[in-house]
This record gives structure tokens, C-alpha cells and sequence, in this order.
């Protein structure tokens, strides 16, 4: 399962095609002032293009720039706003609505609505000063709000979802309340049917460097090949779960002790086979428990939990 992504972030293709259209437009304007013969409105229009195009050299080398993209398109927007807005006369209040909107496609919503009502007086100066100030306070408090709606929508959506997805935030195995939550139905159901359980503990120490040092689109590409690699290696009713960044837990069912260890030589051999650029093969530690006769759930989570925190410590 891929990251989910910023609600804010688009996909690349198309905020490369926002980019490349806001640079052609401006690009456009800039030579439109200069066959009206207006030469000294050409210099904005022509910075702004080369802004724009920077966002979009920017965002087509790395994902990761996608919020200073978007500042600096929002600066561009902003200027150009700021320029025309008092001499478009009539038609100044349809474009005050260009920028507020413009904000909350490109940042977080609380980011967008804190900007947008600190730059309210703004906008509010330099519309036509022949509108009553409080019709057009009125108008851009309104427009943010209906603006705003379907994203606070979207957001009650996405947390709804959250709550009830069992998956991890960042990749395709359990989260830590689902894991717990499976691993005591698995204590009681071996412990009712007198059957083998054993857990593999994995601490992947590469995962917190390279989110430091490289960023998100490495972390992402290594939890999806760890969680992959895990996977081929395990039956289909074994279950994989992130307890903390670096460490998982592989739930072994009908397993005792011999085949946990099985388990743990095919994936230390797998994992030691996946190799990045950046960080070569993926590194990983693994430790195998199994559920003593008579151990409550309680009880096995409590020395996971302690086998865990061994494998995290550095070695000598």
C-alpha cells in the first residue's frame, strides 16, 4: 500500500501541468503588454514566469519541494493580484476570489485560512473603493467559506477512514493498535485451541536514516520493498505489523519455536538481497519468540515488547 499523500499535494502530472500553464500564461501576459505598447507592466509578468518556471524545474526533480513550489506560485499569485487588483475597476471583486482559492488548492487547510484572513486587509485596500467595505468583507469571508467547505469535508473524511483503517499510515502492514489488537486474539485463540504461536521481531535501523538524510520518497520505497520482501516470505494468514518505526512484528500462527526460526533465516537471506543506492542492502535484526505454555496475552506482549527494546540497543 502506497503512503497516503498530503491532501494538498498533488500528483505530479498534474501539478507539473499547473506549473507549465501558470508560466505560459504569465509568459503570455508579459508579451501582451509589450505589443499594447504598455512597456512598464512587462518586468513583473516576466519575473513572475521565470518563478513559476523554477517551480516547475523544482517539482519535476524531487516531490519533496512540492511546498516551496507552491509558495512560490502563491507569491507569484499574490503580486501579480496586487498589481492589477486596482485597476480593474468593476471587475476587481470576481478576481479577489483568484487568490483565497489559489491558497487553499496549494497549502493545508488551516495554513490556507490562517493566510487568507491575514492577508483580508490586503486584498480589501486595494479592491474598488467605490464598494462598500463591508459588502466586500462580506464577499471574501464568504467565498473563503464555501472555498473551504469541501476540504473540511474531505478532512472529517480522511479521519473517519483513519480511525478505522487497521493499516499503518505509511505502508502495507498493521498499525500498533491493530497489531496488539490481533495479537491478543491469536494468544487466545492458541491458548483455546492449544495451539503454537510464535513472533518475529524486526528492527530495520536503515528506516530512521533515510527519512534524515534522504527524505520521504526513500522511506516510502524502502517500507514498500520490506513490506513486500516480508510478505513472500509468510503464509497468507501470517500478520505484519509496525509497532514502532524501525520494528515490526511478524505473527506466526500454528508456529513453534523450529519453524519461527525457519522463518527468520529466509528473511534475514531475503532482506540482505534488496539493495538501494543510497543506503545498500537492507540491514536488519531479528529476534524470534514463541508463547510459553500458560502465558497470558498480557504477559507475551509485555516481553515483546522487552525483546524488542534489546534489538533497538547498539552494538558494540
Amino acid at each position: 500500500m502506497p503512503a497516503r499523500p498530503d491532501m494538498n499535494s498533488w500528483p505530479l502530472r498534474l501539478a507539473l501541468l499547473a506549473y507549465t500553464s501558470g508560466a505560459l500564461l504569465l509568459s503570455g501576459y508579459a508579451l501582451w503588454n509589450y505589443l499594447m505598447g504598455a512597456y512598464g507592466r512587462i518586468l513583473l509578468p516576466a519575473l513572475l514566469a521565470l518563478l513559476l518556471s523554477s517551480a516547475l524545474f523544482l517539482r519535476s526533480i524531487n516531490r519533496d519541494y512540492h511546498q516551496l513550489c507552491a509558495y512560490l506560485t502563491l507569491i507569484s499569485c499574490y503580486l501579480l493580484i496586487a498589481l492589477e487588483l486596482p485597476t480593474l475597476g468593476e471587475s476587481s471583486r470576481l478576481w479577489l476570489g483568484l487568490p483565497p482559492i489559489l491558497t487553499l488548492l496549494l497549502l493545508p487547510l488551516g495554513s490556507a485560512l490562517l493566510l487568507n484572513l491575514l492577508m483580508a486587509p490586503v486584498w480589501l485596500t486595494l479592491i474598488e473603493h467605490e464598494s462598500p467595505l463591508l459588502d466586500n468583507t462580506l464577499y471574501y469571508l464568504a467565498l473563503i467559506s464555501v472555498a473551504a467547505l469541501p476540504y473540511w469535508l474531505r478532512r472529517q473524511r480522511e479521519v473517519l477512514l483513519s480511525a478505522a483503517d487497521p493499516r499503518d499510515g505509511q505502508c502495507d502492514a498493521l498499525s500498533q493498535t491493530a497489531l496488539l489488537e490481533r495479537l491478543h486474539a491469536e494468544v487466545e485463540r492458541a491458548r483455546t485451541m492449544q495451539r503454537p504461536l510464535a513472533t518475529l521481531i524486526i528492527h530495520l535501523p536503515q528506516l530512521e536514516m533515510a527519512d534524515e538524510q534522504f527524505g520521504s520518497t526513500l522511506l516510502h520505497s524502502l517500507l514498500e520493498r520490506i513490506c513486500h520482501t516480508v510478505r513472500g516470505c509468510s503464509r497468507y494468514h501470517d500478520q505484519l505489523g509496525r509497532h514502532q518505526t524501525q520494528l515490526f512484528w511478524l505473527l506466526l500462527p500454528d508456529t513453534g519455536e523450529a519453524g519461527a526460526l525457519i522463518v527468520r533465516e529466509r528473511l534475514l537471506r531475503a532482506l540482505g538481497r534488496e539493495v538501494f543506492a543510497e543506503t545498500g542492502a537492507i540491514q536488519s535484526r531479528i529476534r524470534a519468540c514463541h508463547l510459553q505454555p500458560g502465558e497470558d496475552a498480557t504477559h507475551f506482549e509485555q516481553r515483546l515488547l522487552a525483546e524488542g527494546l534489546k534489538l533497538m540497543e547498539p552494538t558494540p
